[in-house]
């Protein structure tokens, strides 16, 4: 499967030179995907190895032939524990372009994307039990308003919530259109894409666990990253880079960064870039999806 039709990596170029690769040195891409990024690396290793996580089994079908890469069929919130089974206790590198693959949002069957029919799924891996469809049949008013509010930042949540269970008790929810019928009626007119797709982040944020994901697998490269090893996090959305950002800033996602005696800064991790690194002018028309993107790049001390 080629790499340009199920994704384009973005900032490629940006991601390698974060990473600052030792030709003999052991990485991780934590969101293989199409394996863009894992193939670039891949180009400067030596004697060095390379795994690549993805919990997606259409990532399978981009595995690169080399004898430097091991591919890793989990969620990266199973670093640690996976790296463990091969015998790596730490590395050198640690790459993560979170978010979604522009193959599963085109995939119709995924039930990612607005701009097809299909069943509401939205499940990064088919393994997983919960599915969007659950989320809006079952989950209780109150925490259906936590979901659309905190995780898709919308205005109306509570009154979204409130509909959803009116309409899920004479009809259930089972299609992407379906449920779309019913987002229309609390759209703000004329910026009706942007609130479906806010909507959609939310379940599937849910659904997939995806901030809880993240934090574990943040907490777990403290341990995994070798001394002076890089860890280098692309995020499409503020609740995914506050995360990352608070964690390198302060080594944790809440409260004030902790000092010694001496005023110091007691962290596990130093930033190489003092704000997130954004697309350029070329690549933003060259690739829709890097307008959002914000990359952060850190040390471990």
């Amino acid at each position: 499967m080629a790499d340009q039709v199920y994704h384009i990596p973005v900032m490629l170029s940006e991601c390698i030179e974060g990473l600052a690769i030792n030709p003999n040195g052991i990485y991780v891409d934590l969101t293989f995907g199409g394996g863009g990024h894992s193939r670039e690396i891949l180009k400067h290793l030596d004697k060095g190895h390379l795994y690549g996580f993805d919990q997606d089994v259409d990532a399978e079908a981009n595995i690169p032939d080399s004898k430097n890469f091991t591919f890793v069929s989990a969620n990266f919130r199973d670093l640690k524990k996976y790296l463990r089974l091969y015998g790596v206790t730490q590395v050198d590198g640690i790459l993560a372009d979170l978010g979604i693959s522009s193959h599963q949002i085109d995939e119709p069957s995924r039930g990612f994307s607005t701009r097809f029919e299909g069943d509401l799924d939205m499940r990064m891996s088919n393994s997983m039990e919960l599915s969007a469809k659950d989320v809006l049949n079952t989950y209780e008013e109150g925490k259906l308003h936590k979901i659309f509010g905190i995780y898709g930042e919308i205005k109306n949540a509570k009154t979204l919530a409130q509909a959803v269970v009116s309409h899920r008790a004479a009809e259930p929810f089972v299609t992407i259109e379906g449920f779309k019928a019913v987002l229309q009626k609390f759209a703000p007119r004329g910026r009706e894409f942007k609130y479906f797709a806010q909507v959609f982040q939310a379940l599937r944020i849910e659904v997939n666990d995806e901030l809880g994901a993240l934090e574990e697998m943040l907490l777990q490269t403290i341990e995994v990253l070798k001394p002076e090893g890089r860890l280098v996090v692309m995020s499409y959305h503020s609740l995914e880079d506050r995360l990352v950002k608070n964690f390198i800033a302060k080594g944790k996602f809440q409260g004030e960064v902790e000092k010694d005696f001496y005023g110091n800064l007691i962290r596990p991790l130093e930033p190489i870039t003092r704000k997130a690194v954004t697309a350029s002018a070329e690549e933003l028309v060259l690739n829709n999806r890097s307008r959002s993107a914000k990359l952060r790049i850190a040390k471990k001390v």
